[in-house]
């Protein structure tokens, strides 16, 4: 293990903090307030930021979709241009959080903000950017990275910059209460795919990374079996504070890391709108089974100390099988068939996009060819 660490963002975590933003950002920064569809309105969050917010200048901006589009969060950018933002703050879940990402480092740019996802711009600066998250699942709120669609031609697309990242995160569990099911049971399987991505490669003997995603994977475990008795501070909690730490940076210092599911999967919501979480349960199982030399070892791992399972020649596969059964349990599908035309026609599509996008070697070791990951497409799509 050789790395170098650091996570800036400051946490207030618990009931009531949202309270802490009236101090976390300067009386005389001038602040837009970024937010979605509106149920910050209904839920009792807007209340609490405006009264936080009753000593400063501010204006928002609402409609930021569920996949954050650069055609809506352009809106956005001219108003920061225009209005000469200072602060930004990000009302939401990860969506939100990550298009407010795309606004602060676009609106210090004279260019297409297209561009940065397309790496045909380098970011060196960025409006600061607070979060106060809404939905845990993604960790958007303590990490640099952000994912961000363009609606004209259907791309979906990640970025990461240590200017993005957000200098405060306010989560505070009772916002959760609030939240339509589909939305909780995608946090538990998204939370559960970034600890994956970061653990299911190779041994590492690395026992602190290990050791931590392994706990994390049992946290969300168990949280899914006690899924029918969620409504309570505690679980919300566990859930908002486990979704977290599975991407804030920690668990994937020092060791070798995936994201092929995440890069496949993206092509799922960016041609047929899937949710970003269950696109990841479509993908993943037959990824593992495509690529489950490679990983054996780690799989029995993953067994031995998450799954709890008996020792065996066929423990890997077992494993791949629990995973499923944890998604199943969900009521998350782990195939795809809501396409128009064909398969063959369905999965071309997959394929060429992520031509396109130059992703054609994937994985922890860039073995997942376009070849590849047309075998896990046989078999994630039906």
């Amino acid at each position: 293990m050789q790395f170098t660490y650091v996570n800036p963002t400051v946490i207030h975590f618990g009931q009531g903090q949202i309270q802490s933003i009236s101090n976390s950002v300067e009386s005389s920064q001038k602040v837009l307030v970024i937010y979605g569809g509106g149920s910050i309105k209904k839920n009792g969050v807007y209340d609490q930021v405006t009264e936080a917010l009753k000593n400063h200048s501010w204006v928002e901006f609402s409609g930021v979709e569920a996949n954050p589009t650069k055609e809506t969060l352009d809106k956005a950018v001219a108003i920061v241009k225009e209005q000469a933002i200072d602060f930004i703050i990000a009302v939401g879940g990860g969506s939100v959080i990550d298009g407010s990402k795309y606004v602060a480092a676009a609106a210090k740019y004279d260019g297409d903000g297209w561009d940065i996802l397309q790496g045909k711009h380098q970011i060196t600066e960025a409006t600061p950017i607070g979060a106060i998250l809404t939905l845990p699942a993604t960790g958007s709120e303590s990490n640099m990275g952000a994912v961000i669609t363009r609606k004209e031609t259907q791309e979906k697309l990640p970025f990461m910059h240590p200017a993005v990242q957000p200098k405060f995160a306010v989560m505070d569990p009772d916002v959760m209460k609030s939240l339509p099911e589909r939305q909780l049971v995608n946090g538990l399987v998204d939370a559960w795919v970034h600890v994956c991505e970061q653990y299911i490669t190779m041994p590492t003997n690395a026992m602190v990374q290990e050791g931590y995603a392994e706990t994390l994977l049992k946290n969300l475990l168990v949280l899914g079996k006690q899924y029918d008795e969620r409504d309570n501070d505690e679980w919300r909690a566990n859930l908002m504070w486990t979704a977290n730490q599975a991407l804030n940076g920690l668990i994937g210092t020092g060791v070798p890391q995936d994201w092929a599911t995440h890069m496949i999967g993206h092509e799922f919501t960016a041609l047929w709108h899937v949710d970003h979480a269950r696109s990841l349960a479509i993908v993943q199982p037959s990824l593992l089974r495509n690529q489950i030399e490679v990983k054996r070892g780690k799989l029995e791992q993953m067994g031995k100390n998450v799954f709890c399972l008996e020792a065996g020649s066929d423990l890997a596969e077992r494993t791949i099988s629990a995973i499923e059964d944890f998604y199943h349990s969900l009521d998350v599908a782990t195939e795809f068939s809501d396409y128009e035309a064909d398969k063959p026609t369905a999965i071309d599509r997959i394929i060429s996009q992520l031509e396109s996008h130059g992703f054609v070697q994937l994985g922890e070791n860039q073995a997942i060819t376009i070849e590849k990951t047309r075998e896990i497409l046989e078999s994630a799509v039906q």
